[in-house]
């Protein structure tokens, strides 16, 4: 399938482009220190900055609220805005097509069987119980389904891979995972009690706040390491613009590659999965979003703005969600529906207006 990944729009200046990266830079730092100083208590800049450096003029309630839930909150959604862009490009390149997200291949679904199995807990069998014997509780068990769940689809999704050529067909074989373990969370719901229920619920709603820094030290080296792996595949990634057998002639293994790309992005949005609940339309936006920016598609220029993009729309997200100054909490998934959501009508639009234009 033919996309608008696959054109080389005219690219701008590498001046443009550094103050780009450079805009993009200063948007974070930006949003970074406002989300260590807003939320239902509102905290003046000097003082974040005054606790972060160290000082001591702060009162110690400040102290406790910026470095023990929002710095945490804060790096989770950079982190995970991150991770959730380059998933989403690596997705759009690899099938080629405009509308695919990082939860193609039906990891976030496995994720979410997983979790509902521990939460759900059907006919008699107590999950969290049983984990809780175990050493294994709360927020902890649900990353640790999340985990195994993703993991189990991602090694399908893999042995698949390495069995056919067509990059279709392993789109739609991602798809049907995803419905089936979809369709097996219905049933579980279906046998479920109210609370369990409601606790699925919430955990599908996505939220940054549920990371702490013992399981930050998991995290951030998960998603470091997706990122760092997805940076050196940035050739390859260029050759698959124009198709595999272009790929091919270039010289890259493309089943060896296919599959790289796919455990890069599996890791990716795995880990965001597990550790922050299913967040949707951030892999479908950011890449669209920065190749209108820099017009082009290379990855080499396409990657360090995606980071950057992706990190400062989590914090954007995240900030509406909390609506500042108030004691109300939005859905984050509700939130990047609603900036998501139109750049894919965008794209579709403008997919269709090429189409008609040729």
């Amino acid at each position: 399938m033919t996309s608008s990944t696959s054109a080389q729009p005219v690219r701008l200046f590498p001046r443009v482009r550094r103050l780009v990266w450079l805009a993009l830079t200063a948007l974070l730092v930006l949003l970074f220190a406002s989300e260590l100083g807003l939320g239902s208590l509102v905290i003046p800049l000097k003082s974040v900055f005054n606790i972060l450096l160290g000082g001591h003029d702060a009162p110690e309630g400040w102290r406790q609220i910026v470095l023990l839930f929002r710095l945490p909150r804060a790096l989770t959604a950079v982190l995970a805005g991150s991770a959730l862009g380059i998933a989403g490009l690596n997705m759009q390149t690899l099938f080629r097509n405009p509308l695919a997200d990082p939860f193609v291949l039906g990891i976030s679904s496995g994720a979410s069987l997983g979790v509902a199995l521990v939460v759900l807990a059907v006919n008699g069998f107590n999950g969290p119980a049983l984990l809780a014997q175990a050493g294994i509780t709360g927020n902890a068990s649900i990353i640790l389904a999340a985990t195994i769940g993703a993991l189990a689809v991602l090694g399908i999704v893999l042995g698949i891979a390495r069995k056919v050529e067509s990059t279709v067909t392993l789109l739609v074989v991602g798809l049907m995972f995803g419905y089936m373990a979809s369709s097996l969370v219905s049933i579980l719901i279906q046998f479920s009690v109210e609370h369990q229920m409601r606790n699925y619920i919430t955990w599908t709603f996505g939220s940054f706040a549920g990371v702490t820094w013992g399981q930050m030290r998991v995290f951030a080296p998960a998603v470091v390491a997706g990122l760092s792996g997805v940076w050196l595949l940035s050739k390859p990634l260029n050759a698959f613009l124009l198709g595999d057998e272009y790929a091919r002639s270039m010289g890259v293994n493309v089943p060896r590659t296919r599959s790289l790309i796919i455990l890069g992005a599996s890791l990716l949005s795995g880990a965001v999965t597990a550790f922050c609940g299913p967040i949707g339309f951030l892999g479908i936006a950011v890449p669209h979003l920065c190749r209108s920016l820099l017009k082009t598609s290379d990855h080499q220029v396409l990657v360090p703005a995606v980071v950057l993009l992706g990190a400062s729309l989590a914090l954007v997200a995240d900030l509406i969600a909390q609506v500042p100054g108030t004691q109300i909490a939005l859905p984050l998934n509700a939130v990047t529906a609603l900036f998501g959501a139109p750049v894919v009508v965008g794209v579709i639009l403008g997919r269709r207006h090429r189409m008609e234009a040729g």
